[in-house]
C-alpha cells in the first residue's frame, strides 16, 4: 500500500496548522486586532488558502470553537446517555474530565477570548451560547432532572444548581490563563482537589447530620 504523498499530507494538515495560527495571534494580539492575512502568514500559507478553508475569520473562529469545545460537550453527552449508575458520581467523574480536557491548553484558552469578546462580537457570542452554553447547561440539567426522578437527589432548582456546578470551573479556567500564566498567585491546592471539595459541599451540604431539620 502506497504511503501519502507529502504535498497531500500537508494539504490535510493545513486546517490543523491555521486553527493554530489563528489561535497564537489571537491571544497575543485579541481577535479584533488579528487579521486574517496575519493568521495566512503565521501559518506560512497564502491569504487564499485560509479563505479555501475558513472564509472569515469569524468563521475559523467558529471552527476553533468546534474543534476545542463542542466536540467535547458531544462526547459527554453520548457517555452520559449510555451511563447507568449512581448520578453523583458521575457528576464528578465528568467535572475531573472537563478539567482535564478544556481547563488546560487550547480548549480553555478559546473559552477565555470568548468571554473577553462576547460583547464587543455579539453574533460571535450567540453562536457561542446556541454551540457551547446551552448545550453544557442542558447536559447537566438532564443529569440533575435523572438524580431527582430516581429519587437520588431531592428536588432542587435546576437551572440554579447548573449554574453551582459550571461557575467554580470558569473561574479556574480564568485564573489558569490569566494570573496562572504569570506565575504569580502561588494556590496551595491544585484545580482536582478543588471540584472534589466543591462537589462534596454541593452533594452534603455545609451542615453536620445533626443540625438537618
Amino acid at each position: 500500500m502506497a504511503s501519502t504523498a507529502p504535498r497531500q499530507r500537508r494539504k490535510d494538515a493545513r486546517p490543523q496548522e491555521l486553527l493554530d495560527a489563528a489561535l497564537a495571534l489571537i491571544v497575543e494580539k485579541g481577535f479584533a486586532a488579528t487579521r486574517s492575512e496575519e493568521v495566512a502568514a503565521r501559518a506560512g500559507v497564502a491569504k487564499g488558502t485560509l479563505y479555501r478553508y475558513y472564509p472569515s475569520k469569524d468563521e475559523l473562529f467558529k471552527a476553533m470553537v468546534r474543534e476545542n469545545l463542542s466536540m467535547h460537550i458531544a462526547e459527554s453527552a453520548a457517555q452520559a446517555a449510555q451511563y447507568q449508575g449512581p448520578i453523583a458520581g458521575l457528576l464528578q467523574q465528568m467535572m475531573q474530565a472537563w478539567w482535564a480536557k478544556v481547563g488546560h491548553g487550547n480548549a480553555g484558552v478559546v473559552c477565555k477570548i470568548m468571554m473577553i469578546e462576547a460583547r464587543n462580537f455579539p453574533e460571535l457570542a450567540k453562536f457561542y451560547v446556541d454551540e457551547v452554553i446551552n448545550p453544557s447547561k442542558r447536559l447537566i440539567g438532564g443529569l440533575i432532572e435523572r438524580g431527582i426522578a430516581s429519587g437520588e437527589f431531592r428536588a432542587v432548582p435546576i437551572e440554579a444548581t447548573v449554574h453551582l456546578l459550571i461557575a467554580p470551573m470558569l473561574h479556574m479556567l480564568l485564573h489558569e490563563h490569566s494570573f496562572g500564566e504569570h506565575d504569580i498567585c502561588h494556590e496551595t491546592m491544585t484545580a482536582e482537589e478543588l471540584l472534589d471539595a466543591q462537589m462534596a459541599l454541593l452533594l452534603h451540604g455545609l451542615l453536620a447530620d445533626s443540625s438537618r431539620t
